[in-house]
């Protein structure tokens, strides 16, 4: 067994040192995306924007005892401003 890897080591050498060098030929490799950088930018932004919108609203009505819609309005986040305020 160990003349067998010998000999495939030498045969390695030997196709190295045979093989004719090939003309130097440019190539060109292009990536196409599917989504543009900035696209996918825009869309985790929106995701995230989302997500809020969804915690906020399970946790102001599911878990909270309040209405989902509720914490979507003005109201509700001035009155929980004007409670981190101290007033």
């Amino acid at each position: 067994m160990a003349e067998l890897k010998k000999n495939f080591s030498f045969r390695k050498k030997a196709k190295k040192d045979t093989a004719e060098p090939t003309s130097p030929k440019k190539t060109w490799w292009v990536q196409i995306r599917l989504f543009p950088i900035w696209l996918r930018i825009v869309l985790v932004i929106a995701l995230i924007a989302l997500a809020a919108v969804l915690g906020v609203m399970i946790g102001f009505g599911v878990i909270g005892d309040g209405s989902p819609t509720d914490a979507l309005k003005w109201e509700t986040w001035q009155h929980i401003l004007d409670i981190m305020g101290g007033k």
